[in-house]
């Protein structure tokens, strides 16, 4: 091709370049930031961001910056919100804030493997190394994200029983169940605060002028803990039904009691046959190794010579 023809082609692809950075600019990022704020859950509560160091506000606030840059479609962003809601993550800024971070993770990742991979590799290898680097980078934070669910559930499945005995004594010593939760979320603030917290959001949602089913419903959907779910399926039908709370808040914390104890028991069942394999795979051949390895020295210096002087 000629030097006017290879001009025309950079001139074709610099306007392109330009029209679709405006497009995205005026056009695409305002209509899904729109988007993501209606993508919010009606049932979900967003809390003020958590005060931070000078050094931290400013990475949450480039992370911020970098999630929002790059365009996410609705549905996906419902979804994390959702589960960033479960790990205990409620602030606005919390769904740009994780995609900056998996955004910023897969570029440096990819970049220092690339990098390390073209000091010994040659340039295709390296870049498909990077790529798979980055690729990795990208998936890390949604690994730890659910391991912050799966903590959290924990946490409040243990909680759950002290703060039904709460419950019961309040409802006992004649005060309603909506005083009860304002009563426990108090008492066990220092203790579990993550369900302290989430009895608060209920007895806020309930001073808003939600109604008690609703403000139940909001919490069993904020949390992935089955346990939580079905207390509140108990307080909604027992509130429906007429029946009296404090009994069945009992048989449910003694119910919490006894499945936590059979957990325990299963789990230490279980450790005799999980210790097979440490014990097959790296006890038991070192123990070969002490008590067989002088037996075979000696076979080995003792017998060889006389075979190989039979032999001869």
């Amino acid at each position: 091709m000629s030097q006017e023809v290879w001009i025309l082609i950079a001139f074709f692809a610099l306007v392109m370049a330009l029209v679709a950075a405006a497009g995205y600019a005026f056009v695409l990022r305002p209509a899904l930031s729109l988007d993501r704020r209606a993508a919010a859950f009606p049932d979900a509560i967003s809390l003020p961001a958590p005060s931070l160091s000078s050094s931290g506000a400013f990475l949450a606030g480039v992370f911020r910056l970098l999630g929002e840059a790059i365009p996410t479609s609705t549905a996906e962003v419902r979804a994390l919100r959702k589960q960033l809601g479960a790990a205990g993550y409620r602030w606005d800024s919390a769904v740009s804030v994780f995609y900056g971070v998996k955004y910023a993770a897969a570029f440096f990742l990819g970049l220092l493997a690339g990098w390390a991979a073209h000091q010994s590799l040659d340039k295709p290898e390296a870049l498909i190394l990077g790529l798979g680097a980055a690729v990795v980078g990208y998936r890390l934070p949604d690994r730890f994200l659910r391991m912050a669910v799966n903590s959290r559930r924990g946490r409040l499945r243990s909680a759950l029983p002290d703060a039904l005995d709460l419950l019961v004594m309040c409802m006992e010593a004649g005060q309603a169940l909506d005083q009860a939760i304002t009563e426990a979320s108090q008492e066990i603030r220092q203790v579990h605060p993550e369900l302290s917290s989430e009895l608060a959001l209920v007895h806020l949602e309930l001073r808003a002028g939600q109604s008690r089913a609703d403000a139940l419903h909001n919490l069993a959907s904020r949390n992935a803990e089955p346990e939580l779910r079905q207390l509140v399926n108990l307080l909604i039908q027992s509130d429906r039904f007429g029946i009296s709370t404090a009994p069945a808040l009992r048989t449910h914390a003694k119910y919490l009691r006894i499945r936590r104890r059979q957990q325990a028991e299963e789990a230490a069942r279980k450790i005799s046959v999980k210790l097979v394999f440490p014990i097959f795979f790296l006890i038991f051949p070192c123990m070969l190794l002490v008590t067989l390895g002088p037996a075979v020295l000696q076979i080995f210096t003792q017998l060889l010579p006389m075979v190989s002087d039979i032999v001869d």
